[in-house]
């Protein structure tokens, strides 16, 4: 299975966008998480390979990490293990996300040497349930962004998730291609202010996916803000947000070991089942898989 070239028109961007679509309508995670989406859209193959199978699969390693699909109605050939073993032995991959806690792709992952290392929990609440009133605060002011907070937003954003890989990397490039987006709206990205600085303390951007399903998309409060509340008070601030938007469903994405954010969003009313589960694989060199 040979690596293929991609742009908005290739064949390749047609297969790919067919898998996430049959996976979606079978009531599964979408393949692809948001960055590999932004990075296909935006610059194609530049730090990513691609595998495809005209009848129905694709393998996408980008920055070591892959991920890989097969549609519904082409499982059961072996395609995945195909798919894999192709990307594995043509790129340097050493993670592999599983979008759902799928049995196959546990097995997969042992064969080719993966060890599970990551879960991220997607949590959920319905919007017609009472919410807790926000809390009037002498102290802090929440408004929505403006065009000229950029940059503090990017300077917020690193500090508070210096830890972690992905969102902690977000760049002016990053954010403006996340502001590009059809769904993206300034009143929906709700900012923390210190009434007697103005110094912004922390953020809660929200997500509209559609009428009916919206997003806690990122909730980050500055290290220097830590312990005045505000993780709490911005989530609120921007649930009484998306309920006002009409949507009827509420969700979140969570690092399964969070136990601060986790007490935090189950005492909101979030609720996590095991089907909502994104499982990152690791091993810690690319291994040599020859034929199987």
């Amino acid at each position: 299975m040979d690596a293929a070239t991609y742009d908005a028109a290739s064949p390749a961007a047609a297969t790919v966008a067919a898998v996430r679509r049959a996976c979606v309508e079978a009531g599964e995670a979408d393949p692809l998480d948001e960055a590999a989406v932004l990075a296909l859209k935006h610059h194609g193959l530049a730090t990513s390979a691609l595998w495809v199978a005209d009848d129905g699969g694709f393998a996408l390693s980008r920055d070591g990490v892959l991920a890989l699909a097969v549609a519904p109605a082409a499982r059961e050939r072996g395609l995945g293990t195909d798919l894999a073993l192709a990307a594995v032995a043509g790129s340097p991959v050493t993670a592999a996300w599983a979008h759902g806690d799928h049995p196959a792709a546990g097995r997969l992952a042992t064969r080719l040497g993966f060890d599970r290392a990551r879960e991220l929990w997607v949590m959920r609440r319905a919007a017609s349930d009472p919410l807790p009133a926000l809390p009037a605060r002498d102290d802090v002011a929440i408004r929505a962004y403006g065009h000229r907070d950029g940059d503090e937003l990017l300077r917020v954003n690193a500090a508070a998730f210096a830890h972690h890989p992905e969102q902690g990397a977000m760049d002016t490039a990053d954010l403006a291609a996340r502001m590009g987006e059809p769904w993206f709206d300034p009143a929906g990205l709700l900012l923390a202010t210190d009434t007697t600085t103005g110094a912004l303390l922390g953020f809660h951007w929200t997500k509209l996916h559609s009428a009916d399903l919206g997003e806690v998309y990122v909730v980050g409060v500055a290290p220097e803000a830590q312990g005045r509340g505000l993780g709490r008070l911005l989530t609120l601030a921007g649930l009484h947000h998306l309920t006002t938007r009409g949507v009827t469903e509420i969700l979140l994405y969570v690092e399964s070991d969070n136990t601060p954010a986790l007490r935090l969003y189950s005492g909101l009313g979030f609720t996590h089942a095991g089907i909502d589960t994104h499982v990152m694989y690791v091993r810690p060199v690319p291994l040599s898989t020859g034929s199987s």
